[in-house]
């Protein structure tokens, strides 16, 4: 399926398509399927800052490389369980990702429900998870609780997808600890940019300390409105500060997406011909291209 070309634009000369980073836009091809699946690599969606599109990005995601034949996990990793709302699940009464971190004898699959979208399985979070850090203080190997847990179902999956909470505490470390590489959400907005920095530098910090195999898969450009001057900056300044580790893919602002998320499905099963539903396929596209997922 072709990748969107929303926010494309020519060189003087009209002879290459550049995309909003800048770039030369390039379609990315569709993924062969696999002959078999697992191990999972795992990926933490992250940024300190809310409201950058880390949920949204997680569900359309794991929806879009479930729609490419991966057999895909989300783990709702914040206290707020936006991730299991925006899936329609109900975590009233059921196991949830604080279970398996308080008990690490506990089976994660007592934990995994199946969402609507075929391939792409959940393990879900509520406010319980906010008393998470208070029980894991004073636990042995307190960083590796989520890797531990995780590790038993690793082979059942193509890929896992931890939506982190907005912060830095010891939740989102357990998950950069477990994860084999980032995505980091970025808002097109100036004060977004401010707090990446220190992000950087709590997975330099993961990687010297606690987990060296981990790796940045990207920094997504999300929110772009390329009617905007101060949008085209800020992304512009990304691309400075990052390079390539700018994914070419950029997810467009759109009332579709909290449309979507009342309805309990990702943009590509509520909206399938959207511009904002083929952007997160072929974000998916390119993340197999770049090798980050099978």
């Amino acid at each position: 399926m072709a990748g969107s070309k929303q926010g494309a634009k020519t060189t003087p000369t009209g002879d290459t398509p550049m995309g909003p980073t800048g770039r030369p836009y390039q379609g990315f091809p569709t993924p062969t399927k696999l002959d078999r699946h697992g191990p999972a690599r795992i990926i933490a969606l992250c940024n300190q800052k809310g409201g950058v599109g880390k949920t949204t990005t997680t569900i359309n995601l794991a929806a879009s490389l479930a729609n490419y034949g991966r057999k895909v996990l989300a783990v709702d990793f914040d206290p707020q369980g936006a991730l299991s709302a925006g899936l329609g699940i109900q975590t009233h009464e059921i196991p949830t990702i604080y279970d398996l971190l308080v008990d690490s004898k506990r089976d994660p699959r007592d934990a995994i429900v199946k969402s609507r979208v075929e391939n792409l399985d959940v393990i879900p979070a509520n406010i319980d998870l906010s008393a998470a850090e208070v029980h894991l203080v004073n636990e042995v190997a307190r960083e590796q609780t989520l890797s531990r847990a995780l590790l038993k179902v690793t082979g059942d999956y193509d890929v896992i997808l931890i939506d982190c909470q907005p912060s830095l505490g010891l939740l989102t470390v357990n998950a950069l600890t477990a994860s084999h590489g980032v995505v980091i959400p970025l808002e097109c907005e100036f004060f977004a940019l401010r707090g990446v920095a220190m992000l950087i530098e709590t997975i330099d910090k993961v990687r010297d300390r606690l987990n060296p195999t981990i790796t940045l898969d990207g920094v997504l450009a999300t929110m772009y409105d390329a009617r905007t001057l101060h949008s085209r900056e800020v992304l512009e300044r990304v691309v400075d500060a990052f390079g390539d580790d700018v994914l070419e893919t950029v997810i467009g602002r759109t009332v579709k997406f909290p449309d979507a998320s009342v309805s309990g499905m990702p943009i590509i099963e509520f909206a399938p011909e959207h511009a904002a539903a083929q952007a997160y396929l072929r974000l998916a596209r390119e993340l197999v291209a770049r090798g980050a997922v099978a």
